[in-house]
């Protein structure tokens, strides 16, 4: 358990970023998870760390492209990572899909002898997916969010059922979500 300061650009929220070690801990336990490592800052980069994994094309478009050097310290860290606990198996979530796909690519390119698993994205009751950022939402923001996942499902749904006019299926789809919030 690590919150990486690398893959936090100026500006964002490292300071502030929801951390509950006695609810992790508890979740842990909970799991039957038999040892929990996690490492201060200082053990993971207290020798300096000039020397960077760079993650190439996987990681240049999307959320790459709106938060340079974001990848390179996901994947500076989880190399790290790998190197002191010797995993045969890591397990990511589904939702950080990029980073999933850019860590495999890791793990193929340097020829690391770990198997990757995605895992779909934990969800609430209604639907919001429980990342940590999801504390910062307000009330009305938190009502919301499980309304607009549940539109986008809808969408999915329809473009797999081969609706391709964009216009028609965000016109119907936000008319939806806006009636969600109320």
């Amino acid at each position: 358990l690590f919150v990486n300061p690398r893959q936090f650009q100026p500006g964002e929220d490292f300071d502030r970023y929801p951390r509950d070690m006695a609810h992790d801990l508890a979740l842990a336990e909970a799991r039957h998870v038999d040892i929990l490592f996690s490492p201060e800052v200082g053990e993971m980069y207290g020798g300096g760390d000039q020397l960077r994994i760079v993650p190439g094309e996987t990681a240049a478009r999307w959320e790459g492209e709106f938060r340079p050097g974001h990848f390179e310290g996901v994947l500076t860290v989880v190399a790290k990572l790998f190197n002191i606990v010797q995993p045969d198996l890591a397990i990511f979530g589904e939702k950080d899909f990029q980073q999933l796909a850019v860590i495999r690519k890791l793990v193929r390119d340097l020829n690391l002898s770990i198997q990757i698993m995605g895992e779909p994205t934990v969800r609430a009751e209604d639907g919001l997916a429980l990342p940590s950022r999801n504390n910062y939402l307000t009330d009305l923001q938190r009502a919301a969010a499980p309304a607009l996942y549940a539109c986008l499902n809808e969408m999915a749904t329809a473009m797999r059922d081969g609706e391709r006019d964009f216009a028609k299926l965000t016109s119907m789809h936000f008319y939806a979500w806006k009636k969600g919030l109320k």
